[in-house]
């Protein structure tokens, strides 16, 4: 009954289509400023997909590139390869990543496109960016970094669509449009320097050696009895704070460390969304706590949402995760789950210039 109640009251909000920004609410003065138009369907299918986006398609150009996360060895919650399937085909688009900094089959592309393959990205080709070199993008105001390290193969392409899946991250609260633009289009190294000395902090006492994190360690960084992290192997990518299920592995309590983070990665997003036409998509299903980076993620603690399509990436943002509160009914979902709050993240980018927290969520199903 309980889950009943939340879908229904995540469903009312979505069909008034106002704006749901807590900090410019409906009925105020501050509505009279612009809202993004961000566009919302219940339909989670490739044919839920193909219909929202005729909302968005006027912004697409030339050869296009649709960013995906092919899913990690264990994980079962990204996105599935079905779902971005005829959108691929109808564009005739090839699908982009980016290889990453730990071990694992995602570290070198044809292990990487062999991963792909097996998961169902078969319909189209598969450019992994870096292959080609890095390219490196300037950063205008940004605080963190002057240069971002991207797949230099990024230059093949004049639009860019962001097929994210909405969920949650153990160092970043939650990843979206804006991890994926950032973290998801940088080289090994940009990932590298965006997780630079971010690294967990443990907590001896809460561990009771199932051993959980050392199975999902990318790098191989961290022994038991005791509990330890080996620094110079740790890579700060986070995942052990989400797999371990007794709090053993924290995030830093330094704030400013935590704040350098999210900054990091919207900074690292912004020339990457400047230098092209983009379409954002966020996923807002299968919301586990973890990134789908993780080879032993959480079960998801809130039930399936949707699919939300905009121009907006920060738009997109705020509405996707205004839904995930409003479903867990909570102020800030990821930081009851994670521990961290990546909340700051939409905030910068509106700073930035990146797009507007002020959006306008229209359920196109009741159109």
């Amino acid at each position: 009954m309980k889950k009943i109640s939340i879908i229904i009251a995540v469903i009312a909000t979505v069909l008034c289509g106002c704006n749901r920004n807590k900090d410019v609410p409906a009925g105020t003065a501050a509505d009279t400023v612009a809202s993004s138009i961000v566009y919302f369907t219940e339909d989670i299918s490739p044919e839920g997909v193909m219909k929202i986006f005729e909302y968005v398609k006027g912004n697409v150009k030339g050869e296009v590139g649709i960013k995906v996360h092919f899913g990690e060895d264990g994980n079962e919650y990204f996105v599935p390869a079905t779902m971005v399937e005829p959108l691929c085909k109808a564009l005739n688009a090839t699908l982009i990543e980016t290889n990453v900094a730990y071990t694992g089959r995602r570290a070198e592309t044809k292990t990487h496109i062999e991963l792909a393959r097996d998961h169902g990205f078969t319909f189209a080709p598969i450019d992994i960016l870096d292959e080609g070199g890095t390219l490196k993008l300037p950063i205008e105001g940004g605080q963190r970094f002057d240069t971002a390290l991207i797949g230099k193969n990024f230059e093949k392409y004049e639009t860019i669509i962001y097929f994210t899946h909405f969920k949650g991250h153990g160092r970043s609260g939650f990843g979206g449009c804006i991890k994926n633009a950032s973290m998801g289009m940088a080289t090994p190294d940009g990932k590298r320097a965006m997780h630079k000395n971010d690294f967990p902090v443990v907590n001896p006492d809460a561990c009771v050696s199932c051993a959980a994190c050392v199975k999902d360690c990318p790098a191989g960084a961290i022994s038991l009895d005791p509990l330890t992290i080996d620094y110079k192997k740790c890579i700060g990518c986070g995942k052990c704070i989400s797999t371990c299920p007794h709090g053993a592995m924290q995030a830093p309590d330094d704030e400013e460390k935590a704040k350098r983070f999210l900054e990091g990665l919207v900074e690292y997003a912004k020339p990457v969304i400047e230098a092209k036409n983009n379409i954002y998509f966020n996923i807002v299903i299968n919301i586990s706590p973890t990134c789908d980076c993780g080879s032993h993620p959480e079960k998801p603690f809130v039930p399936n949402i949707g699919i939300l399509a905009s121009t907006d990436i920060v738009a997109i943002e705020a509405a996707a995760h205004d839904l995930v509160d409003q479903a867990d009914g909570s102020d800030d979902a990821f930081l009851r789950k994670n521990s961290v709050s990546g909340k700051h993240q939409i905030e910068y980018a509106e700073q930035l210039g990146m797009g507007s927290r002020n959006y306008k969520l229209v359920n196109i199903d009741k159109k």
